[in-house]
């Protein structure tokens, strides 16, 4: 098992949790069956920076909870009684991401990566996992390149794409009457595919892209970009940040006086860790979409009491998402009895899937992407929230097949 222990390079957090003893025969041992006589499940995020409350440390929590679901379900019967949960940072920048990835897999021994914000970090995942011909489970990554141009047999998207995004909130926005936008893009490819995919649905629902505006990322100050958004007069600012910098824009566009012009903001990307953040009151009535939401019904919302219990706080759909993506491969590992990459791929692929967070899900063969329901929500209003983080009304539910696009329009070829 030594051969499996992370080496310098890779800063981590393991948690062992053990069921049982892992020699012998019988469910459990290895018999060559598992390499190292275990399962290493490797969480590589931003544990520091500007996506870490979203994702970052509990989402690491979230897949031993995972485990421990696991491990309690299948008790005796479980294929493999060992698992290993070991975390790294990528700081949000590809090329540690993508030597974190090469470590993780070769020393670090790990079965597959977890989660991974940060687009161009999970495209950098996304080939070593091809070349390592090991699992990625992307959770927290939107470009639709990943089930697209770049797709490989390896790479999962589990959470949600641009797509899902844009046709939930870009059609929603310009059917109500936001008809003329000016789009603000971190310039990555996260806000490059945003952009693109917000365009297209604005479009498609007969509105006009002005103006498309890049910005640094990170980014602290926006005050310049929004005042050269607000200068075409458009009815609608996109902003295509999340995190800290939708955290800086959205404080900024509330001082800047635009509001008071009668210009609408629209968030492309949010999360619940956000608007606890900043505070109901500077994005209340705010519609966006998202994917998951820890008070929509009573199976969410007891993870969620579990999950604070655990954190002290209330999951992201990241953090959600995390849990399912790896409690659904440890189904497959169980199913398959064994850590074989290509055996497990098999075992997901085509799945239908009902879960914590995925709801009417299916995990597509053809392009890996993981669809499922997905939310149109709104934000309350301070005197509609009625407990802390009770911060939104689910408006409408987009049918999985609605929410994402058609595989045969992905443009992927494994």
């Amino acid at each position: 098992m030594n051969g499996k222990r992370l080496r310098a390079g890779v800063s981590a957090m393991t948690a062992v949790l053990l069921l049982g003893a892992c020699g012998g025969g019988g469910p459990g041992s290895s018999g060559g069956r598992f390499s190292g006589g275990k399962l290493v499940l490797a969480v590589l995020n931003d544990q520091s920076g500007i996506y870490k409350d979203a994702s970052g440390p509990n989402s690491v929590k979230a897949v031993k909870m995972a485990v421990a679901d696991y491990l309690k379900k299948y008790g005796d019967k479980a294929v493999v009684k060992k698992i290993d949960v070991t975390s790294a940072d990528h700081q949000n920048k590809p090329d540690i991401a993508n030597t974190k990835a090469s470590e993780l897999y070769e020393r670090g021994g790990a079965d597959v990566i977890l989660d991974v914000p940060t687009s161009s970090a999970a495209l950098a995942v996304a080939n070593q996992a091809k070349k390592h011909k090991k699992l990625f489970l992307d959770v927290s990554a939107a470009t639709t390149a990943l089930t697209g141009a770049q797709c490989n047999k390896y790479t999962f998207q589990w959470a949600y794409d641009t797509y899902m995004l844009a046709n939930g909130t870009g059609t929603t926005v310009t059917d109500n009457g936001g008809k003329t936008w000016a789009i603000i893009y971190p310039d990555y490819e996260f806000g490059q595919n945003m952009t693109k995919s917000f365009t297209s649905a604005i479009k498609k629902a007969g509105g006009t892209v002005q103006s498309t505006i890049a910005t640094p990322f990170p980014n602290e100050n926006f005050a310049t970009f929004l005042t050269k958004a607000g200068s075409t007069n458009p009815s609608v600012i996109g902003t295509m940040q999340a995190g800290g910098d939708l955290i800086n824009l959205v404080k900024q566009f509330n001082e800047s006086g635009l509001k008071e012009r009668g210009i609408k903001l629209a968030v492309g990307l949010m999360l619940i860790t956000d608007i606890h953040s900043l505070g109901v009151e500077q994005f209340a009535g705010t519609t966006f979409t998202d994917a998951w939401y820890w008070n929509m019904d009573a199976q969410a919302r007891a993870w969620a009491d579990r999950f604070q219990a655990e954190t002290g706080t209330r999951p992201s759909f990241e953090h959600a998402g995390n849990y399912s993506a790896a409690l659904q491969y440890l189904e497959a590992v169980q199913a398959a009895g064994t850590d074989n990459a290509d055996a497990v791929v098999k075992e997901l692929e085509g799945k239908k899937v009902n879960d914590v967070f995925l709801r009417n899900g299916e995990i597509r063969a053809q392009d890996h992407s993981v669809v499922h329901d997905a939310y149109l929500v709104r934000v309350k209003k301070p005197s509609e929230v009625k407990e802390d983080w009770d911060y939104e009304q689910v408006v409408n539910t987009i049918p999985a097949a609605k929410a994402f696009p058609p595989a045969e329009a992905s443009g992927c070829s494994m």
